[in-house]
């Protein structure tokens, strides 16, 4: 009786260290005592965020919907200068957003810059509280969205604290010569033609450069935006592309499309 007691005894020591070595669970430790036995947890699956496997799943193939957007993707493909002016839904935003975080991925350039104007679209927020990136952050919300769908937002985090995404409102770009980056200016209707003329020549050595905006929404008084005029001198120049999307290239609901068309 003795004898089966210990070799009972030597069985479920043994299978316990196996447990704990492997992370595996044995049925048997059920059927030999009905006690508990905690789950192994420090191998396999976890549902906690910092899991590798599950910040892959943010990782989509960037495919265009339509033929304007197949131009666009292929002039930031072969331009290190390019305007996107187009309607609302056209994806001018997020196909420039991804095209730079493929740029980053790939290790083409160094960083992602991503400026745009902080203009309240005719209702003033009046002063928001903390420090430059709070301020700015409901205005590049829509560039912060563009970015958690390509990335994982604790990958957008890690790459902003590293720098290598920086936020740069057009009020702080002068001067500057951005090289080995890739750099959004959104929203550009927003912008006067000094503003865009200030932007357009911060482009630097192994840099790409993509300028989105729609002429017909600017926040500005009539005949201040500059995106128009700058679209029409920089058409005729030599490598740079000037990708101008029309209404069959919105891919929102269709009842954009249909309120583009009469507004």
């Amino acid at each position: 009786m003795e004898a089966s007691m210990t070799k009972r005894a030597a069985i479920k020591r043994q299978t316990r260290e196996m447990s704990r070595e492997h992370g595996v669970l044995d049925s048997r430790q059920f059927i030999e005592d009905a006690k508990v036995r905690r789950l192994p947890t420090h191998a396999g699956w976890s549902p906690y965020p910092s899991n590798d496997d599950r910040d892959q799943a943010y990782l989509k193939t960037l495919k265009p919907k339509s033929d304007g957007q197949a131009e666009l993707m292929t002039a930031i493909d072969h331009h290190n200068m390019v305007l996107a002016l187009g309607p609302a839904g056209t994806g001018k935003t997020y196909l420039a957003v991804a095209k730079a975080v493929e740029a980053l991925e790939a290790g083409k350039v160094g960083r992602i810059v991503l400026s745009r104007p902080a203009v309240e679209a005719g209702e003033s927020i009046g002063f928001l509280p903390g420090d430059m990136e709070d301020k700015l952050a409901p205005y590049l919300r829509p560039l912060y969205d563009a970015l958690s769908d390509r990335l994982s937002m604790k990958r957008v985090k890690a790459l902003m604290a590293e720098g290598l995404i920086e936020i740069a409102p057009i009020g702080y770009m002068r001067g500057r010569t951005l090289n080995n980056a890739f750099i959004v200016v959104d929203e550009a209707q927003n912008c006067t033609y000094v503003q865009l003329k200030m932007l357009l020549t911060r482009l630097g050595w192994h840099s790409t450069m993509v300028v989105t905006g729609d002429p017909q929404q600017s926040d500005l008084l009539p005949g201040i935006s500059g995106l128009s005029d700058i679209a029409e001198r920089l058409g005729p120049v030599p490598d740079i592309a000037v990708v101008r999307l029309a209404e069959q290239d919105i891919v929102r609901h269709p009842l954009v499309a249909s309120m583009i068309g009469v507004l």
